[in-house]
């Protein structure tokens, strides 16, 4: 098979493109290296990715209409449209940061998809799979959040840009026919993550001595789910190709803040100093999946706990950093 991913240098989309790389298939990765982070972090992993002689990858901004149509027609050149896919892992993340600068992830998460979208039909590719979020939900109260809940109320831009690319996927199957697949992603975690989520802070706030601020007083829940079952996840979604459908993906059990932190210390070897601050605007106070259509429609069955999870991060954290 051959696959569009975008987003390639990213957490999620670097461990979706090895694990794809791993199996034979060819991966043509799309990043524009955002600075949203330390892009040498990005550029880390796409040395890696560049190993392989069935990646190859293009360095352009994702609303860079020339480039994309360039790399859609190295998509489908010699191959039948059903041996292809569209994985679109590439957006800009944070819902902090999505209050400051609302322009930006209009661009970025709404105009891209909707570029996306025109150049999966225009090419008749075999299907989308893109990132959804569980920010749709917004503040739900409900004990497991299903995808038959109601997402009518966003707190965040963030929630809001990654529902409308849910409503304008389901138009493109209604009206075109296009196979799309999204994802609603559960707070992932892992080696090569992110920096700006809690994992990373809080183990170089530790590793360093210095004070770790818990948001929210520590009494926030959250889905925390590991970057392998994530990835498992979406190869299972690239595979199955459902014709329009919108899936959760977590670990299917939800964790105080408080022992997340509790587990980072014990991983460290070290007790860290608290700062307990309240919520952040945009937060929620609990993210908890229900992960029934995931296990039917795409045979998901996470398997890794934060007492697994954690510490191969920090392990991974300390060997990166010279700790």
């Amino acid at each position: 098979m051959r696959v569009l991913l975008t987003g390639s240098a990213g957490f999620i989309g670097f461990h979706v493109a090895r694990a794809l790389l791993e199996r034979g298939d060819e991966v043509i990765g799309y990043d524009n290296f955002n600075p949203y982070y330390d892009p040498k972090l990005k550029e880390r992993r796409n040395a890696i990715l560049e190993e392989q002689p069935n990646f190859r990858l293009v360095r352009a901004d994702i609303v860079d209409r020339e480039s994309l149509q360039d790399s859609f027609d190295d998509l489908i050149r010699g191959v039948s449209g059903t041996e292809t896919r569209v994985c679109h892992l590439a957006a800009q993340a944070g819902v902090r940061h999505s209050i400051d600068h609302p322009n930006q992830f209009v661009r970025d998460n709404v105009q891209a998809f909707t570029y996306i979208l025109e150049l999966c039909r225009d090419h008749e590719v075999g299907g989308l799979i893109y990132a959804s979020s569980s920010s749709v939900y917004g503040n739900s109260t409900r004990e497991r959040l299903s995808e038959t809940d109601s997402t009518s109320s966003q707190c965040s831009l963030y929630g809001a840009t990654k529902k409308m690319n849910e409503l304008m996927a389901s138009v493109y199957h209604h009206l075109y026919g296009m196979r799309v697949t999204g994802l609603r992603f559960f707070t992932v975690y892992g080696p090569w993550g992110r920096p700006d989520m809690a994992l990373f802070l809080f183990t170089g706030a530790l590793l360093r001595g210095e004070p770790i601020n818990v948001f929210g007083h520590g009494r926030m829940h959250r889905d925390f789910t590991y970057i392998d079952d994530i990835v498992a996840g979406v190869v299972s979604a690239i595979d199955r190709n459902h014709e329009d459908l919108v899936c959760n993906l977590a670990a299917g059990r939800t964790e105080e803040l408080m022992e997340f932190i509790r587990q980072i210390e014990r991983s460290c070897g070290r007790e860290g100093e608290k700062e307990f601050l309240p919520m952040q605007p945009g937060d929620v106070v609990r993210t908890s999946a229900d992960l029934t259509r995931a296990s039917e429609y795409l045979d998901y069955e996470p398997t890794i706990a934060i007492a697994e999870g954690i510490p191969r991060f920090v392990e991974w954290y300390r060997e990166y950093y010279g700790l």
